[in-house]
């Protein structure tokens, strides 16, 4: 059972970086495409990014150019950089995993969940 654990989540003003991480356990990360998601308060949980196993990265579009994720599979970790944060950034963010090869981002897809962090940009 692969169990995943998120961190690096915090307040930090517009304009600021963070840097998540998500920590697998239980399985060999390079098995695994691994998406971040988030959801604000009141709003749908939308996909932000995924890594696939193959090594493919995709975005959401409103973050393209301002996050960046990476993984490192010997470190069974996967990064989400985040630069430039705006208000609407304001979320609850979450890494997913599924087995395989999975480029997309519906939550429904994904097996594995972690318990999520919580990312506030406010002046």
């Amino acid at each position: 059972q692969l169990q995943l654990v998120e961190s690096g989540g915090g307040l930090v003003q517009p304009g600021g970086s963070l840097r998540l991480s998500c920590v697998a356990s239980g399985g060999t990360l390079a098995a695994y495409s691994i998406g971040w998601f988030r959801q604000a308060p009141g709003k749908e949980r939308e996909g932000v990014s995924i890594s696939t196993s193959v090594g493919y990265t995709n975005y959401l579009d409103s973050v393209k150019g301002r996050f960046t994720i990476s993984r490192d599979n010997a470190k069974s970790t996967v990064y989400l950089q985040m630069n430039s944060l705006k208000p609407e950034d304001t979320a609850v963010y979450y890494c997913a995993a599924v087995r395989g090869w999975y480029g997309g981002l519906i939550g429904k897809s994904y097996d594995y969940w972690g318990q999520g962090t919580q990312v506030t940009v406010s002046s």
